[in-house]
């Protein structure tokens, strides 16, 4: 009785039957920091995966010269340096993990540590553990790096041990902005797309619908029937084993299939879309990636030449010139690092075509000749 306590629970559409509706919410999107962008995109994501590997590689193995005074100098001793940097990292190993703290973060960060035994060595500091101290006037003067439980300070600046190498950001004046980053919304859409059909697939490869209660008599389902009937399809109607099985309804139910197949949602192009917004905020030609419906370039060394022009040697030039004056500052003498763009075997036709303008250029003497292709005169 209602007086003595309270009436059975019922599921109550006034008649009209039940149906469940999922309607859209809003996105959650990868948290801005190192460690969401890396988790996220290099760890996650295979086009982002890729487009660091070729950017990161291709610019760690580019040699780079060492210049006095205008005279190259062979066995600068800044040269053994990043080429062996410390005992754990070899040369091409701590360039390429610069170069990715600079894609995934904005930043890097290096240390120069002078040994017991008077030596150097040239240390990374993980973007997410390092921040920027500043004076009273707001201008970066050390490094706040985090390891452990301890926190130590390394000095910027002249005489300072620490190197901070960033890229532009409009709107903070001590911290970089990573490529990544603007490549976020088609980041999170690739990733989620590739979860969709995952869970497609784990749930009876089919898109979620709705379970239509309509008896004739206008009843409507019970407490127990309601639990009942969503335990079965749980147990009974999900995961990759159970795909494809009937689903036996009784009792006036009735199932109406309210999901969007891969079709309409176009998942297939959306995703290509996301994957070459990923590769253009890289700088990464998706010709090189095997992105289809992009082919800007006539083929693939074309691509090649364009990614090593306008992706891969501005990144290298402008962390050699930091690495100079820093470098410079530690040996107590001006010194100018640049890459030799000659020992790049994806630009050796360009390299061929200047040579033979070069060369046909009757007005010039051979010494000329030389210093235009970049060598000095003949001794």
């Amino acid at each position: 009785m209602a007086a003595h306590g309270r009436a059975a629970e019922r599921k109550d559409a006034g008649g009209m039957g039940f149906v469940a509706l999922h309607l859209q919410a809003e996105a959650n999107w990868t948290r801005r920091d190192f460690s969401g962008l890396a988790r996220e995109g290099y760890m996650r994501n295979p086009v982002a995966h890729r487009c660091v590997r070729l950017i990161t590689e291709a610019a760690a193995v580019v040699p780079l010269l060492a210049f006095e005074g205008g005279e190259e100098r062979a066995g600068h001793p800044a040269l053994a340096l990043l080429d062996r940097p410390n005992p754990r990292q070899a040369g091409g190993a701590f360039l390429e993990a610069l170069y990715g703290h600079l894609m995934l973060s904005g930043n890097a960060y290096v240390e120069l540590v002078t040994t017991a035994g008077g030596g150097r060595e040239l240390h990374l500091l993980r973007p997410d553990r390092v921040s920027v101290a500043c004076d009273g006037q707001g201008w970066p003067v050390a490094l706040e790096y985090r390891g452990g439980t301890g926190k130590r300070r390394v000095a910027l600046g002249a005489g300072g041990s620490a190197l901070h190498l960033s890229l532009f950001h409009p709107l903070d004046d001590h911290y970089g902005f990573a490529p990544l980053e603007a490549a976020l919304m088609a980041l999170d859409t690739h990733n989620a797309a590739g979860r969709w059909n995952k869970a497609l697939l784990d749930n009876s490869a089919r898109p979620s619908g709705a379970l239509v209660y309509a008896p004739k008599d206008g009843a409507n389902l019970t407490e127990e029937q309601f639990d009942r009937l969503k335990a079965e399809l749980e147990q009974g109607y999900t995961g990759v084993t159970r795909a494809g099985r009937p689903l036996l309804l009784e009792g006036g139910l009735d199932w109406k299939a309210m999901g969007l197949t891969p079709k309409d949602m176009d998942f297939v192009e959306a995703r290509n879309g996301a994957a070459r917004d990923i590769a253009l905020a890289f700088g990464v030609p998706p010709m090189l990636l095997g992105i289809p419906g992009d082919n800007t370039y006539a083929n693939y060394a074309e691509a090649n030449r364009a990614f090593y022009r306008l992706t891969v040697l501005p990144m290298i030039g402008r962390t050699a010139g930091e690495l100079s004056g820093f470098l410079g500052d530690a040996f107590g003498a001006p010194l100018r690092l640049w890459y030799d763009a000659d020992s790049i075997e994806g630009l050796s036709v360009e390299r061929e075509a200047l040579w033979r303008r070069v060369n046909a250029a009757g007005f010039l003497s051979e010494d000329e000749k030389r210093g235009a292709v970049g060598y000095g005169r003949r001794e």
